[in-house]
């Protein structure tokens, strides 16, 4: 799932994601045309066109994702999903309660998704009347879906780091210039043992590791808030966390990150070693500074038995 921070970081996605909209006012003038992002838990409207105000959806509104029409889009077969009229018995009772409640009488949603198959969200169209949806008109909004994850996958490019699919270096420097004024935590993780797998297991192995390693890391931040994991280059990574409040806290989410590393699929004996460095609000340190401090924690950290975390001293 994208996250909408990272969305953020996009090049013109405002504009794009205007014009995208603008372009499929053209072919259905009369309704309202939303684009939408889709989490784990939630979706998020990104972009609405002008007019309907009768329907009952806002520009940023945060739905539950099982509170969603969109949720019931067939993205494995990328089939758009079409309610003309939601009295009629081809929507389910579930779905038309929903779309009563905010003023929907007719539906059309659009899957968008990235080349990778992650799905990224919709492009829908309502109404609060009866509508009909032409196949030529569904085929054109199908197209500029289409065009639109192309965009998406240009953008993502240069924010992940191809092995594991895990943010890279640019978007940590990326994501400090634009909000290291709100001050925030790393986590440098450096695995312990890792060279002997390369060395006596071959590098298809080797990343195979790092690629459960990311899974794992993955799995982390998806339930941590104002979290996300970065693979800076062979076997280091690090965690960045924003809401990080107390001394206990840190402990404790270094403990689970050191737990959630200690067990492997692959069976080799490896563990993780952690520094960990902070940097106040409106700081001016600079994020090279951050991460030589995290590193030099790391290195003691290593020295001290490995298996454990280190915090820099200020």
């Amino acid at each position: 799932m994208v996250a909408l921070q990272e969305l953020k970081m996009y090049r013109n996605f405002d504009e794009l994601a205007s014009d995208v909209l603008e372009l499929a006012k053209e072919i259905l003038p009369d309704k309202l045309i939303y684009l939408t992002s889709f989490s784990e838990n939630q979706q998020i409207i990104l972009k609405m066109s002008d007019g309907n105000t009768k329907i009952l959806l806002s520009e940023g509104q945060v739905i539950p994702i099982h509170e969603t029409v969109c949720n019931r889009i067939d993205f494995e077969k990328r089939q758009p999903l079409v309610f003309p009229d939601i009295s009629k018995d081809t929507c389910p009772v579930d779905l038309r309660t929903i779309m009563k409640e905010a003023k929907i009488h007719s539906y059309l949603g659009i899957p968008i998704a990235l080349l990778n198959g992650e799905n990224f969200g919709t492009l829908c169209v309502a109404h609060h009347e009866v509508s009909e949806f032409d196949d030529k008109s569904i085929a054109l909004l199908q197209k500029i879906a289409r065009m639109f994850s192309y965009y998406l996958d240009l953008e993502r490019v240069a924010f992940k780091d191809s092995l594991t699919n895990l943010y890279n270096r640019h978007y940590l420097s990326k994501h400090f210039e634009d909000y290291s004024k709100n001050g925030g935590m790393i986590f440098f993780l450096d695995l312990d043992g890792f060279k002997k797998v390369n060395d006596v297991h071959g590098h298809d192995v080797g990343d195979r590791v790092l690629k459960e390693v990311a899974a794992k890391l993955h799995q982390f931040v998806e339930n941590e808030k104002e979290c996300f994991a970065v693979r800076l280059g062979g076997d280091e990574f690090i965690v960045h966390f924003s809401h990080i409040t107390s001394e206990e806290e840190m402990k404790n989410r270094a403990e689970k990150v050191l737990g959630v590393l200690s067990e492997w699929e692959s069976g080799f004996p490896l563990s993780t070693s952690i520094g960990i460095a902070h940097y106040s609000p409106n700081s001016t340190i600079s994020l090279h500074d951050v991460l030589k401090r995290a590193d030099n924690a790391l290195y003691l950290a290593k020295a001290a038995g490995k298996n454990r975390y280190q915090v820099a001293c200020l």
